[in-house]
């Protein structure tokens, strides 16, 4: 969908900012009175990030900043937004609040995903159910668990637009890391994409990818994405395990052997992912196994004893 298309889609006071796989996508809303952002990318991307906000803009200072979810991806920006903004507002969802303010890296999973995101503050809770005022439009916070237990979406009931976050994209989902960590998110994934069903959005603003209107289409695909796991949650434990190495050769670029492992070393949802559904096989020849389906599924390359990013 081209620039112009997307544009037709969204409201005047609405811009969208597509990102990679790397940073998830922003949506920035703004009228006359303020200035909003929904989720900040990765930290690594977070000059640009601040280049893109300031460009959308158009030079005027960002007001709000709210985050559907605090996985690397959608807050690793916050920091340097804060630092560029002093009065900026920060808004998330209650589930992890406390983790924030004391800084668990590992309630927050930037530990156990071998990820990186700057310690920011927040200043307001948003809770399901809540209705948000934000640059003049009237936005509905609804409950989105599967990908994350504390995720939300964002809706707006007069254009009928939806922030979806990763919880569904035009092809599918997010991993769904509860079920990682041995708990049920396959359940959550269901109950999220029958809570968009009932909401009926025309438009969605995914957190990853381009921006859609065949939603029924893109419910019908998620669907059977869900039931294919369901059926061989070890299916969802690969993609998850190359869904991990895949974001990490995003940041790296390239990657040597020893580097690559050294870093799973301290993954534990890679250590995780491997004593549930793979304990017969070493962690790194595994790890290696899953390099490899990368290579073969064009998403990487071998370089003599380097990964390289494609």
């Amino acid at each position: 969908m081209t620039d112009n298309a997307v544009m037709s889609l969204l409201p005047d006071t609405m811009t969208f900012v597509q990102r990679g796989w790397l940073s998830a996508n922003h949506l920035v809303l703004h009228d006359h009175q303020e200035s909003v952002l929904i989720d900040s990318g990765y930290v690594s991307h977070a000059e640009q990030t601040l280049h893109l906000i300031d460009h959308a803009l158009e030079g005027r200072p960002l007001d709000r900043l709210l985050n559907t979810h605090l996985h690397s991806d959608h807050c690793g920006g916050n920091a340097a937004l804060q630092a560029k903004y002093p009065l900026l507002q920060t808004t998330i969802a209650p589930g992890l609040a406390t983790a924030v303010s004391s800084w668990d890296e590992a309630e927050l999973t930037y530990g156990p995903t071998g990820q990186d995101c700057p310690r920011f503050r927040f200043d307001r809770l948003m809770n399901p159910g809540d209705e948000l005022l934000l640059a003049g439009c009237s936005w509905q916070v609804h409950a989105a668990p599967g990908h994350d237990p504390h995720s939300i979406v964002l809706f707006q009931p007069d254009h009928a637009i939806l922030v979806s976050a990763d919880a569904l994209w035009e092809n599918g989902f997010g991993v769904v890391f509860p079920e990682i960590e041995g708990e049920d998110g396959f359940s959550g994934i269901a109950q999220t994409l029958d809570l968009i069903e009932r909401l009926s959005p025309r438009v969605v603003v995914p957190g990853h990818g381009a921006v859609f209107t065949d939603v029924s289409g893109a419910l019908a695909r998620a669907r059977q994405r869900l039931a294919s796991f369901q059926t061989a949650p070890s299916k969802h434990a690969s993609h998850a395990a190359k869904v991990l190495l895949k974001f990490k050769l995003l940041d790296w670029q390239h990657v040597s052997d020893a580097e690559l492992g050294l870093w799973t070393q301290g993954c534990r949802y890679l250590h995780e992912l491997h004593q549930r559904f793979y304990p017969t096989l070493d962690v790194h020849d595994w790890v290696h196994q899953c390099m490899r389906d990368l290579v073969q599924a064009g998403a990487a390359e071998r370089d003599g004893l380097y990964w390289v990013n494609r």
